[in-house]
């Protein structure tokens, strides 16, 4: 009984886990994307529109596949305002050298290091003028601010950030990508929380592996930073490396 549950218990690790990984690694050996990041380009994707064409208060955030061979299994998060009448957007990346949280050290929409980003969340007008000041306020208060303190893995690291402050902000109704390795990490000490969006719990092992269950983020199951979920809110499968299969978000 105990082998046969061994059995099946390895037999799922290699089809959730290892399989995808190792399709995602050999996508990337196939592909033709940047592989110098020194040379990669870090310009507009177009996704948002000049800011003075733009009146409202504008919040976004995105996430892009990370540099070289780091992309097979991890994206880098960040987020980006615009208080009503700015004629600017600021971004803000949390990142390895450095003072860690970078502000408008990148195009707000550009591209990270030749990867274009995906849209995880939007907010214009009324829903934006709230959340910014909180974001700012998220932002400030943030607790691995010093030089020294990001990490890549399990975290503290960009993605890390970024969950933390939309934790902090009701208004940002979203979760990160099953890709975004360090989202998990325990910002706030605690093993066991409500899960960013308070629609269920979190369960992690100082990053390096848990269980997270909510309506918002579905269930979760992180490996060593690699996570295999299934969405309910919006049905969808996520595999670890190659990420989201199924209907798009509400």
């Amino acid at each position: 009984m105990i082998l046969r549950m061994f059995g099946v218990l390895a037999g799922s690790f290699v089809v959730l886990f290892l399989l995808p990984l190792g399709l995602s690694a050999l996508l990337y050996a196939m592909g033709s994307g940047p592989r110098d990041w020194q040379t990669a380009d870090r310009s507009s994707a177009g996704l948002l529109p000049p800011a003075a064409q733009q009146p409202e208060a504008v919040v976004r955030v995105f996430a892009a596949r990370t540099v070289r061979w780091r992309g097979i299994f991890a994206s880098h998060c960040w987020i980006v305002v615009k208080p009503k009448g700015a004629d600017a957007y600021t971004r803000y990346d949390y990142t390895a050298w450095g003072q860690p949280i970078r502000v408008n050290g990148f195009v707000a929409d550009g591209r990270w290091f030749g990867r274009a980003p995906e849209l995880v969340f939007a907010a214009d007008g009324a829903l934006a003028e709230r959340a910014i000041p909180k974001i700012r306020e998220a932002i400030a208060g943030y607790g691995f601010a010093a030089i020294g303190d990001y990490r890549a893995w399990p975290g503290p690291n960009s993605n890390t950030f970024v969950a933390a402050v939309m934790a902090a902000v009701p208004e940002l109704d979203a979760k990160l990508p099953t890709t975004a390795l360090g989202k998990d990490f325990p910002y706030d000490g605690r093993w066991v929380a409500l899960t960013p969006s308070k629609t269920g719990l979190r369960f992690t092992a100082g990053g390096y592996g848990g269980v997270t269950l909510g309506w918002m983020e579905g269930l979760e199951i992180n490996i060593l930073g690699a996570v295999f979920g299934l969405e309910f809110r919006s049905p969808a499968i996520n595999l670890p490396g190659l990420g989201r299969f199924g209907f798009a978000r509400a």
